[in-house]
């Protein structure tokens, strides 16, 4: 029997929980049709099987139709719902994994333009800054009509066999009228807190009516909504107790702030370089008061904080979400003794952000999240050992590297720096982002354990490659800035990396054109900004940093607005000149017809990456494919079996920006679907 607190049993009610470790409401946006089908059947079976105790699914399945999803969410509303559920549902249980699902109904948190063209809804007319509609005031019919669609769907998730259900209340429907910021109405639903909570109350009535006693309730609500007029923590401790006396709640589920915008968000699910597990003591400080069952989770994305949290009393339950989604396998790892092995959060939040654009949630590093279908959280073991050579070892290349190792491949790995990293480690220049160090750390260390040859300080070429007589060679050579982007005075100016790097110093008065719309501009700004310069980001997009997307954006408008940076869209550079001892910059614009000129000292252009690719066209004829990739073979997970070259004695592949600029997830995705068949 161990002794690790997270390890321990616990009992809600009649539900035993086998560990204290749980996956909390999220919505991947994996859904079918509003149906949590195969693929989002398989996401949560990866994670029951690898031993979590309770796994909550959909970030807030829709109850009604005048809730329509802003992504893709489980339609709760549709009987056929339960179908998809209960199977779900019993491949959890299979694993002696508990299975629960977050109800809501979204109020003005979502588009009257979406789905039926329903008008949105809520406690008052006031919008929501992040959804931008402007709700109608709920009537008596509509109050009495969703309290019924809760019900309704309630009843669903019980006949589906879950074990519980969670009620989500803040920044939703049922904390719009909580709140005295979004509830103007009249009594009997509005004006002081017993009216404001009524709604949730003759909610929970009408659920415990459906569901009886026995099926597990419980509500994700804020404590403190930390907005001037809002609820305060105070109101959030009343709030707590009352929840606890009414006899209808099984579980508090408490978090602290609001979500009505990006930035309220991110501080609510905090993203890379900010504080870890923000809000635990505050979950800790409800749970102390109300002496009932409490969950929790933000930011807490490792073994140690989640142990302390249930160790120390501050929690009941401990959520590590979007950990989760990094390594499915933590508590199998924990088991095994193998926490060093765990894949870490690094919390680049390319999951949330994801779904917030419309995609669905995938992990920066580990490309099988939301893939399970495909490709694999564990590599088999190949039928016939190879020689693997892979030149590069930035993401790309060590992920082909750690791949073709678990397959049980011998392999090589050549590095022209002395240390591997590749682009992350100018990535992490910035303090802030100093966390994504860790995908490089992990494939690392995991290569060196499985004993994979590297060579640092070690430009290979072709010579270098063929003394390796290799089976298979990886080009992972990544690129180089790409700043050839005027009509006049290229040479006149600098790249984003150049400045990270310390290789160009700062200017004091600085014109930055982002044409990629990713990291390097924002962080090549805060350097700048940071030394006292004036600093102007200009973009011919409609909006700037878009690859970069709302919430990790956050954490780099606080910053660079501390500093007055100056964000100019739908402007293009089209030349620089020089100027005395300056630049004079010409301005114009994809819309036509206008120029304008900037006096500058400095002019930086990010412009993405060119393929560094010379070796790989010199080792093409030596190859057995020359190159070529069989893309169908590729998505299908087939063996790669191209051979159009008689005479070739090996492989030959290109993955990451050596092929084109594109992400981390690009890079490493190229990595695990190309080499978990070689």
């Amino acid at each position: 029997m161990s002794h690790d607190p997270l390890l321990q049993p616990y009992e809600l009610k009649h539900l035993r929980l086998k560990n204290r470790l749980m996956i909390t409401s999220h919505e991947p946006a994996y859904p079918e049709d509003g149906m949590p089908k195969e693929r989002y059947r398989a996401y949560h079976a990866e994670r029951a099987r690898a031993g979590v105790a309770l796994t909550m699914t959909a970030g807030s399945a829709s109850v009604a139709r005048d809730s329509p999803p802003v992504f893709n969410n489980i339609l709760a509303w549709k009987d056929e719902v339960v179908g998809w559920m209960r199977q779900l549902t019993d491949e959890c249980h299979e694993h002696d994994c508990a299975v629960m699902i977050q109800l809501t109904h979204l109020g003005r948190r979502t588009r009257w333009d979406k789905a039926d063209w329903l008008p949105v809804v809520s406690a008052s007319h006031e919008r929501e800054p992040s959804h931008k509609a402007f709700p109608k005031k709920a009537e008596d019919w509509d109050i009495a009509r969703i309290i019924e669609d809760y019900a309704n769907a309630a009843e669903r998730m019980k006949a589906a066999g879950l074990d519980g259900i969670e009620l989500q209340a803040y920044g939703h429907l049922m904390d719009q009228f909580w709140s005295p910021l979004t509830n103007d109405l009249d009594a009997p639903y509005g004006g002081n807190l017993d009216n404001r909570l009524r709604f949730t109350f003759d909610t929970l009535k009408a659920i415990r009516e459906r569901v009886g006693p026995d099926f597990i309730v419980g509500v994700r609500y804020t404590g403190d909504e930390d907005l001037p007029g809002g609820l305060t923590k105070e109101d959030g401790l009343e709030i707590s107790h009352r929840l606890k006396a009414c006899g209808m709640v099984d579980f508090l589920n408490v978090i602290k702030g609001h979500i009505d915008t990006d930035a309220g968000l991110t501080d609510v699910i905090p993203v890379q370089g900010m504080r870890s597990a923000p809000h635990l003591d505050f979950a800790g400080e409800i749970r102390a008061a109300t002496n009932f069952p409490t969950f929790h989770a933000a930011k807490i994305q490792d073994v140690a904080t989640a142990r302390h949290a249930i160790a120390s009393g501050k929690l009941d339950m401990v959520g590590m979400t979007r950990a989760h989604m990094a390594d499915p396998h933590i508590v199998a790892k924990i088991i095994r003794g193998e926490e060093e092995r765990i894949r870490p959060c690094v919390g680049a939040n390319y999951c949330l952000d994801r779904i917030y654009q419309g995609g669905a949630a995938l992990c920066l590093h580990n490309p099988a999240t939301g893939r399970e279908l495909e490709q694999p959280h564990e590599v088999a073991k190949a039928d016939t050992k190879r020689r693997v050579v892979i030149v590069g070892a930035g993401p790309a290349g060590l992920e082909a590297a750690r791949v073709a190792a678990e397959r049980g491949h011998e392999v090589i790995v050549h590095e022209a720096a002395n240390d591997p990293g590749g682009q992350i480690r100018l990535t992490a220049q910035t303090e802030r982002r100093a966390e994504m160090m860790q995908i490089i750390q992990w494939r690392f260390a995991e290569c060196e354990r499985m004993g994979v040859t590297f060579h640092f300080n070690n430009f290979a070429d072709d010579e270098t490659v063929l003394a390796d007589k290799p089976d298979v060679v990886i080009v992972a050579t990544g690129g180089l800035p790409h700043t050839d982007v005027l009509e006049e005075g290229n040479e006149l100016v600098v790249s984003a990396w150049d400045i990270l790097s310390g290789d160009a110093r700062p200017g004091q008065n600085v014109l930055i054109y982002d044409d990629a719309g990713d990291y390097a501009a924002l962080q090549a700004a805060e350097k700048i900004a940071g030394t006292g310069a004036k600093v102007e980001i200009m973009t011919r997009d409609r909006s700037f940093a878009p690859e970069v997307m709302a919430m990790s954006l956050t954490p780099s408008m606080r910053e660079l607005q501390k500093q007055d940076v100056t964000f100019t869209v739908t402007w293009k550079l089209d030349a620089v000149r020089r100027d005395g001892n300056g630049l004079l910059a010409t301005i114009g614009s994809d819309y036509g017809g206008v120029t304008r000129e900037r006096r500058v000292d400095q002019v930086v252009v990010n412009h993405g990456t060119r393929p560094l690719d010379d070796i790989y066209f010199d080792l093409r004829p030596g190859s057995i494919n020359r190159g070529e990739v069989d893309y169908e073979a590729l998505i299908e997970g087939r063996p790669q079996t191209v051979n159009n070259n008689p005479d070739g004695r090996y492989q030959l592949f290109r993955i990451g920006d050596a092929v084109a600029a594109r992400n981390t997830h690009a890079a490493i995705y190229d990595a695990l679907r190309l080499m978990k068949v070689i």
